[in-house]
C-alpha cells in the first residue's frame, strides 16, 4: 500500500537518495585506503620467501665454516704449543 501524501514520498527519495550516497561514499573511501596502504607497502623493501630462506641457508652456512675454522685454530695452536 503506497502513501499519497507527497510529503512522505518525498522524504522517502530523499532517505534513498542519502543512503546511496553514504554507500557511495564508503566504497570510496575503502578504494582509496586500500590504494594508500598499497602505496605504503610499496616503498617498504621486503623479501620474497626463496631469498630470505637462501641468505638463511647462507648463514648457516658460515656459521658452520667459522666453527669449523675455529676448531681447526684450536688444534693448530694446541700442536704448536707442544
Amino acid at each position: 500500500m503506497q502513501s499519497q501524501n507527497p510529503m512522505i514520498a518525498d522524504f522517502v527519495k530523499l532517505v534513498n537518495g542519502a543512503a546511496g550516497t553514504f554507500a557511495g561514499m564508503t566504497r570510496e573511501a575503502r578504494e582509496s585506503a586500500r590504494e594508500r596502504v598499497k602505496e605504503t607497502l610499496g616503498g617498504l623493501d621486503f623479501v620474497s620467501r626463496e631469498e630470505f630462506e637462501a641468505v638463511k641457508a647462507m648463514a648457516a652456512k658460515a656459521r658452520e665454516d667459522s666453527e669449523a675454522l675455529a676448531a681447526r685454530v684450536t688444534a693448530l695452536e694446541a700442536k704448536h704449543k707442544l
